[in-house]
């Protein structure tokens, strides 16, 4: 099967076509395509999604009353690489079998349309993308389902989550199709041509690969995890990084990935993301901040020395 990305890249058109303003700005309103680079508790997040959640039609209540046939529910586990599981105890052991793959898990009910209507983009995602492991959870099932669902926090389906080495990266609800791949692009694909990157001696060495003579033009996107511009715009780089091979370098930093991460934005005074750096001869020639594709890409061309006319 393809990796992930071969399917994804397909979408940069769609999920990344509309020009957000790019703009720095002081702080982040809603709708903004940059947002400050802070971070609040998990349990915050949590708090702000369920409220967000409130007011997305796509999203219905978990826990309902028990559905009376669970079991002729069209998600009833018959897509070969969606696994559906039935207690916290297979939940777990799935988790821990996949790794530090990408484990994408959907929480739905029997009586939820939304569920329905967004679960073809998942059995189409992972019959494609087999570098990421998908699971079902029917939080109306049984009680063990519904135990499963209150100890990951679930309150609203359909909910999605996304763990790695048994560890919950990112949550989204009343999500589409295309921020689901979008998500599951940003979060699962490791063999796409972005060189991911996890401290300052990485983007140490990838400057001194590309200086001198017959040099490219490095173009170091940073972001955050819980970034929802740094996710819409990531197809973009990554096509990008495919058609551009010849004359420029991708790379990628999570900067809460880690405290080394943390402290190279620091140190680059990068205060809002996603922020790209542009780098020639292990010198910053200059930056972009937003998820604008246009803008990006006008940006690129205009530092592999292309003229650009606006």
């Amino acid at each position: 099967m393809a990796s992930a990305a071969s399917f994804l890249a397909t979408l940069a058109s769609s999920a990344a076509t509309a020009s957000l303003n790019a703009t720095p700005v002081i702080s982040a309103g809603p709708g903004s395509s940059i947002i400050k680079a802070r971070f609040l508790p998990s349990t915050s997040r949590r708090r702000r999604a369920a409220l967000r959640a409130a007011a997305v039609s796509g999203t219905e209540k978990a826990n309902p009353a028990p559905s009376s046939s669970p079991g002729n529910n069209n998600k009833g586990g018959r897509d070969e690489r969606v696994v559906q599981v039935h207690s916290a105890e297979e939940f777990d052991a799935a988790l821990q079998a996949a790794k530090n793959r990408l484990v994408v898990v959907e929480f739905a009910a029997s009586h939820s349309v939304n569920s329905s209507r967004i679960y073809p983009c998942m059995v189409d995602l992972s019959r494609t993308c087999g570098d990421v492991d998908f699971l079902l959870v029917m939080g109306d099932e049984s009680d063990a389902t519904r135990a499963l669902c209150a100890r990951e926090g679930i309150t609203q389906v359909p909910h999605f989550s996304f763990y790695k080495g048994a560890e919950k990266v990112h949550e989204e609800e009343g999500i589409g199709p295309d921020q689901l791949a979008g998500d599951v692009l940003y979060y699962g694909d490791n063999h796409a041509g972005v060189v991911q990157l996890h401290s300052r001696a990485d983007v140490e060495a990838l400057m001194a690969e590309n200086a001198g003579e017959g040099g490219k033009l490095l173009v170091l996107d940073v972001g955050l995890k819980h970034c929802g511009p740094c996710v819409k715009v990531y197809p973009t780089v990554v096509k990008l990084s495919r058609s551009m091979a010849d004359t420029t370098v991708f790379a990628r930093m999570n900067g809460d990935e880690n405290d080394a991460c943390m402290e190279f934005l620091k140190d680059m005074e990068v205060v809002e993301v996603p922020t790209f750096l542009f780098i020639r001869d292990s010198k910053i020639v200059g930056r972009y901040v937003g998820s604008g594709r246009g803008e990006l890409i006008g940006e690129i061309l205009r530092y592999q020395g292309v003229r650009v006319t606006y």
